[in-house]
């Protein structure tokens, strides 16, 4: 009688192999027949939708009044500007997820994405050219870059913008290409299990490493929602307090508390999953938390007040008692 199985082979293997800085394969096999395309596919449409990178909101220019001016001295109509500039890579230093710069170029010379970077700004498209000015000409312009997902056209990235400024179409997503291939592998006598082979390109604001990292965060801030249990049996005193109004919201998923993915990241790769599991920290612990900076500091703070409760928060006892279990059966 042949074997019959009652679980589905898990896959064991994970391989990366970089082809460039922005480029790279990302395997894992063996997976059961059919599997695979499970896994790639929606792993594909978070890589492409919610890979979080950064653009250009608005800019304002000086002696330009709307996006089909031109500016005296410089080769480009600021329509041509203005594709010139989208089509350059930002990438914010540190916390921030929102800036304005500002620049002054006097001609004659070309200005090319590398000459946009400064202490606040990293440009990874530094041979993008941006403009030409000529002889005797100054240009003075200002940018707002902000940290997003996604696409998001012009009339939503302001409710209302100051006099000057024109509002740009936003292409937040810094992976710029995300295909899969399926390939069948052999295991043991039996040639028809699966190998998933991911390639992702970026351009250069995040590795495809970290964005296939964050693709699977994603996805399981997506799936949380179905992480609560449904018992039939009559509730003992345990689960008569996990019903009370404290753990049920104490024992919800950090992704309800709305953070930004920076500070969302941080407390996930620190395997922080609950918001009980913050509450119940003290300022110190929380503050160490590997890679969390002040801003993500006071922003999970301030969060965490708007869900009703402080760090280092005093609760009963029994709340206390059956939200460690439930953080230990994690």
């Amino acid at each position: 009688m042949k074997k019959i199985k009652t679980t589905p082979l898990a896959p064991q293997e994970f391989e990366v192999e970089q082809i460039s800085e922005n480029e790279a394969n990302i395997m894992a096999y063996p997976f059961e027949t059919g599997y695979a395309i499970s896994l790639a596919h929606p792993l594909r449409r978070f890589l492409l939708s919610s890979s979080v990178g950064y653009a250009p909101i608005a800019i304002k220019i000086e002696g330009a009044k709307h996006e089909f001016d031109s500016v005296r001295g410089m080769l480009e109509d600021i329509s041509d500007f203005i594709l010139n500039l989208k089509e350059i890579r930002f990438k914010l230093l540190g916390d921030a997820t929102e800036t304005e710069i500002n620049y002054s170029f006097a001609g004659p010379r070309t200005i090319k994405g590398g000459d946009l970077t400064n202490n606040e700004v990293e440009i990874v498209t530094p041979n993008t050219h941006l403009a030409t000015l000529n002889e005797d000409s100054t240009l003075n312009f200002s940018i707002r870059i902000a940290q997003g997902i996604g696409y998001v056209a012009s009339e939503n990235t302001y409710d209302e913008l100051e006099e000057g400024y024109i509002a740009l179409d936003a292409y937040f997503t810094p992976v710029r290409s995300a295909t899969y291939r399926i390939e069948n592998v052999l295991v043991e006598d039996n040639p028809n299990f699966e190998r998933v082979i991911l390639n992702i390109r970026t351009d250069g604001q995040i590795s495809p490493l970290d964005a296939f990292r964050n693709s699977l965060e994603v996805m399981y801030a997506q799936l949380s929602v179905f992480n609560s249990e449904i018992s039939v049996k009559a509730p003992t005193t345990i689960e008569r307090v996990e019903e009370s109004p404290d753990l049920k919201k104490l024992t919800a998923h950090i992704d309800s508390l709305g953070l930004s993915a920076r500070s969302f990241n941080c407390l996930d790769r620190s395997s922080i999953k609950l918001v009980g599991e913050i509450a119940l920290m003290s300022t110190n612990d929380l503050k160490n938390v590997k890679n969390l900076g002040k801003k993500s500091y006071d922003e999970i703070v301030e969060k965490l007040q708007e869900f009703g409760y402080e760090v280092g928060g005093d609760f009963a006892d029994d709340v206390v008692s059956a939200l460690k279990k439930k953080i230990e059966a994690l």
